[in-house]
């Protein structure tokens, strides 16, 4: 499930490149990073098939991307007109599974969760599908090292070897009840990660929720192909109650008889990377407890997140405190507030302010343009175009645009010619001329594109052709 707008890792989550699409640690990101781990659960009895994803039409080139640098062309990419919880998500991704007339175990997961221990993450779910081929579900509790208060929890019952019964399902609970199921022992944080096939699922949505399955289903079958995409019909999908998992049919299933439920402890360091705590939680830390990311200089610190992405940062003399730079906002918050970091984004969003949305540099399927300078009557721009892609053939009504290309070949639509340009050398669009700028060579194309005119807002382009189903039909 690669929904979501992760708006507590704001400034570096946004919401149209959010955090499962971000590279925290390393040189994965956690929608990456989830993905592998599940590919690698094949055993002689397990089977692992292509990854199913289901995530917003927003992101649908960033999850084909990211899908691509691991080799998985062939995964299936569900995409939701609009948000509707995790019910409906999983729902369409058990309906897809069953066309072809198998009942598969559906491992259900997060994409923007982070594991430090993947040989016990491994193990864990391995028992949790084998169990769970035999048609009972099976939900994965996280071991509790802290008295959490921002997860549900599952307070388990007896069982056999490492698969437990599940006895009640509990909210997020305050401070003195969390330090009490930590020191009574038999508590697990709930990590929304679920296994049971296909058929289960749907049988027990019929039961619990009727209304979601049947919407879902009336969604499902008006939906559309295209290309890698599948889209359920968007007026149905509109109509699906909003509901989660576990209120659709998790909760209902203890002390039933319907439905087997159990649960397989997972102690992985496991984390949801809800706020930035949560992020230094995980981070590898100094001799102090700092945690930092980029360009960074941090003395006489303790406890201290210091994450830079375009600039050095520099921090002396704080204690327990989180530090985020990007090219247009830095945030600075004790940790401990971290999530209230969720209210600069609202406040954000109610001014009519870009930076929640968008960073800086923006994310195209063709490559990416950065916003580099701009004035009254213009703007400059860093543009990056992969290898073979092109930009729509379009033209501007308010603006006329200068290239200079500074890497790689430039293939140019210019009215009715088309040039190929080189390294430092340049072409002038002028204002209502139809043009294309395309990469026609092996490795990235990049140019500096100055704009000039009365308006230059992205909303001023007119396609005529589009590789990518952006043109009007």
């Amino acid at each position: 499930m690669a929904g979501g707008s992760g708006t507590r890792l704001w400034p570096l989550s946004r919401a149209q490149y959010p955090k499962q699409f971000l590279v925290l640690q390393g040189n994965r990101s956690l929608f990456q990073q989830a993905v592998t781990r599940l590919q690698g659960l094949a055993t002689a009895d397990i089977e692992v098939s292509a990854p199913q994803v289901v995530g917003n039409e927003d992101h649908r080139f960033l999850v084909v991307d990211q899908l691509r640098e691991l080799g998985l062309e062939k995964s299936s990419v569900l995409l939701e007109p609009m948000g509707r919880n995790t019910a409906p998500a999983m729902t369409i991704a058990a309906l897809h599974s069953a066309e072809s007339g198998a009942d598969p175990v559906l491992i259900v997961t997060p994409a923007d969760q982070t594991v430090t221990d993947e040989p016990a993450f491994k193990a864990a779910l391995q028992d949790a599908v084998r169990t769970a081929a035999t048609g009972a579900i099976v939900i994965l509790g996280v071991t509790p090292d802290r008295p959490e208060t921002g997860f549900g929890y599952i307070r388990s019952g007896k069982g056999e070897g490492s698969v437990l019964s599940v006895a009640q399902f509990v909210e997020k609970p305050k401070l003195e009840t969390a330090e009490r199921y930590l020191a009574e022992g038999g508590y697990y944080w709930n990590s929304g990660i679920f296994v049971v096939r296909a058929s289960v699922w749907l049988k027990a949505l019929d039961l619990f929720r009727p209304d979601i399955a049947g919407a879902t289903r009336t969604a499902w079958a008006a939906k559309s192909t295209d290309a890698t995409f599948i889209r359920p019909g968007k007026a149905e999908f509109q109509a699906i109650p909003s509901e989660s998992i576990d209120y659709a049919v998790m909760e209902k299933c203890p002390g039933g008889k319907d439905f087997d439920i159990r649960m397989v402890p997972l102690n992985a360091g496991w984390s949801d990377l809800g706020a930035w705590d949560a992020v230094w939680q995980v981070s590898a830390k100094d001799g102090d407890g700092n945690a930092a990311v980029g360009d960074t200089f941090v003395r006489d610190s303790h406890g201290t997140l210091v994450h830079a992405t375009s600039r050095l940062v520099g921090v002396v003399g704080l204690d327990n405190v989180v530090v985020v730079e990007t090219p247009d906002a830095v945030l600075v918050t004790e940790r401990s507030r971290s999530q209230e970091v969720k209210h600069i984004v609202g406040h954000l969003s109610g001014s009519g302010r870009t930076e929640q949305n968008l960073h800086r540099q923006v994310h195209r399927p063709w490559g990416w343009y950065d916003s580099i300078d701009a004035g009254a009557r213009f703007q400059v721009k860093r543009i990056m175009v992969k290898p073979g892609a092109s930009l729509s053939l379009q033209k501007h009504h308010h603006r006329a645009e200068h290239w200079i290309v500074v890497s790689g070949t430039a293939e140019v639509t210019n009215g009715d010619q088309v040039i190929l340009l080189t390294e430092n050398q340049s072409t002038y669009i002028p204002l209502g001329t139809v043009h294309r700028l395309a990469n026609p060579g092996k490795v990235p194309l990049e140019i500096i594109e100055v704009q000039s005119g009365s308006y230059l807002g992205e909303d001023d382009i007119v396609r005529y052709e589009d590789t990518y189903g952006r043109a009007p039909k």
